[in-house]
């Protein structure tokens, strides 16, 4: 295989045919996803626990790398709302060093999941599971800014969430209605502002409006100077962390929560682009770019980065058709911190609360959440199972027992669908077609197995088995409706095979495909029956057992 088939990234494609014209386009839209950008790197940065550069830092290195090496011509790539709670809850748990470690870890899980083909399996992650876990963080996010919304001052949140909201309800008497008013206008910008204008982002007017009405009025809000002091300009040098093994142990189940939630994220919003595009990404050329991305980001001290949809949506608008077009945003965002970073300082918190607030509204796509319902109960206790874990305790654990959840839902699904028929004195139905409705010989059942034959139907044969209440001369089972066999249903057929010839009933096997047949000859199974009782077909089997009779 050739690494060309793991690993190619578009922009190697993209730039064969590039010309001053596509340039031009991506020029522009570059430069907009770069402004739209700005924001929402600094409110990420803020909220996920960590200064409000380190957010701009990550947006600058990671949506470079991930537009020059990804398998996306359009994916914008940078923090995201979905990576706030985890990130977080990792800062005040084990610190930026430990943020740093977890974020290097998940780096190296992408590209291990990108170099083993995993991005088209990530992609089947079950709906219901996405859609809670979204709506979860969605809730969550909402709750850590009504601190700054109302500007509350509560100097220390509590990480629960009711413990949270029990805290906002006991400090209401300290509201700070210029904060509130501040807040309370982003968020109507944000919903009236696209009636003026769908080139400029909302974000960006109520920010400017809303720093600008503290300066002038000198309104009593909290800033980003008053709570960070003055943001640094530079883009630091790299430096390596001191790793520890148990540290990398402590943080492993941090590390596949963040690899799980960005490999998912960055997928699903390729997918969308690729809606919008009509174009087609390469999954795991795109693992394997977030991957390096966040294995360089936190040595700038980044944190975890994956594709943007939002973002992304906002290039695709505005004329981005190449990768360049996300190198170019990361260059604005570059030379924003370099040249315009100290006015940074001077945005009121309320006025970012009021942008995650809308993000997080965002974010909940309420109208999926509701529409799930009219799902099949199964799949709906997984959307609610899922997202409260994630709103009540963490999203490590909701992603878990979210899959579980909904690999046994799989397996219920696949046994109820699989089938174990037994014929005898009969016209089989795989017979009629072939050979003019010829009955089963006296003597001869026919087990068809009807679906796949894994652990979670395997039981089904054994339970087939005992309502025949008759011993034959002959069994053939019937394995031309089996796509696939695991390991315990060929376990299953071997302890099958080994009861009937303790009854001295003949087994044979029939119209198994060459996947199946070639896990039937590597057990022990091919052996013990013997080569001649192995048939292409059912028809054959039944003829071979008619003319051994007459």
């Amino acid at each position: 295989m050739k690494i060309k088939d793991i690993f190619y990234p578009q922009i190697l494609t993209s730039l064969k045919n590039y010309n001053r014209q596509d340039f031009q386009k991506d020029l522009l839209a570059g430069l907009i996803v770069g402004i739209v950008a700005l924001p929402m790197a600094i409110a990420f940065g803020i909220a996920s626990g960590v200064t409000p550069e380190q957010g701009l830092i990550t947006a600058i290195v990671a949506g470079f790398l991930i537009s020059l090496l990804g398998g996306s011509t359009v994916q914008i790539g940078g923090p995201t709302g979905a990576f706030i709670v985890i990130v977080a809850g990792v800062v005040a748990k084990y610190g930026i060093a430990g943020l740093t470690i977890a974020t290097l870890l998940a780096g190296a899980m992408l590209v291990i999941m990108g170099l083993l083909k995993l991005g088209d399996v990530i992609k089947f992650i079950p709906y219901p599971v996405v859609v809670g876990f979204t709506g979860g963080i969605a809730v969550v996010i909402f709750s850590t800014q009504m601190n700054d919304f109302f500007g509350l001052g509560i100097e220390s949140v509590p990480s629960a969430f009711h413990e949270k909201w029990i805290c906002y309800f006991q400090n209401l008497d300290k509201i700070n209605w210029y904060a509130t008013g501040i807040a309370a206008g982003t968020v109507l910008i944000h919903f009236l502002w696209r009636k003026v204008s769908k080139t400029i982002p909302p974000a960006l007017i109520a920010i400017i409006l809303a720093t600008v009405a503290v300066q002038l009025f000198g309104l009593p809000v909290e800033t980003i100077g008053s709570r960070f002091g003055e943001m640094k300009t530079t883009l630091p040098a790299p430096s390596w962390p001191d790793l520890s093994f148990d540290d990398i142990r402590a943080l492993l189940p941090v590390a596949f929560t963040i690899a799980m939630l960005g490999a998912i994220e960055s997928l699903l919003s390729a997918m969308v682009a690729d809606g919008a595009t009509g174009k087609q990404h390469h999954s795991n050329t795109e693992l394997v770019a977030q991957g390096i991305a966040n294995l360089v980001t936190p040595l700038f001290g980044g944190i975890p980065a994956t594709g943007a949809i939002a973002r992304t949506m906002t290039n695709i608008r505005n004329g981005g058709r190449t990768p360049v077009a996300g190198l170019i945003h990361a260059v604005v965002l570059l030379l924003i911190l370099l040249f315009f970073g100290k006015w940074a300082k001077m945005i009121p918190m309320s006025c970012l609360a009021g942008v995650l607030v809308v993000i997080a509204y965002n974010m909940s796509e309420w109208r999926s959440f509701r529409g799930l319902f009219r799902n099949a109960r199964p799949e709906v206790a997984v959307l609610l199972t899922t997202f409260f874990l994630t709103v009540i305790f963490d999203l490590t654990i909701a992603i878990e027992i979210g899959l579980v959840l909904a690999l046994f839902l799989f397996v219920r699904r696949i046994s109820k669908a699989s089938q174990v028929q037994i014929f005898h004195n009969q016209v089989a139905p795989s017979l009629s077609d072939v050979h003019d409705n010829r009955t089963i010989p006296e003597g001869v059942d026919i087990f068809r197995i009807n679906g796949p034959f894994f652990f979670g139907v395997a039981n089904k044969f054994d339970e087939a088995n005992k309502l025949v209440q008759r011993s034959p001369k002959v069994r053939i089972v019937d394995m031309q409706p089996v796509p696939f066999m695991d390991a315990s249903g060929l376990r299953n057929l071997e302890n099958f095979c080994r009861k009937c010839q303790a009854e001295k009933i003949r087994i044979v096997f029939a119209g198994a495909n060459p996947t199946v047949k070639a896990a039937l000859m590597s057990s022990p199974l091919y052996a013990q029956i013997g080569e001649t009782n192995f048939y292409e077909t059912v028809e054959a089997a039944v003829a071979a057992q008619q003319a051994h009779e007459a």
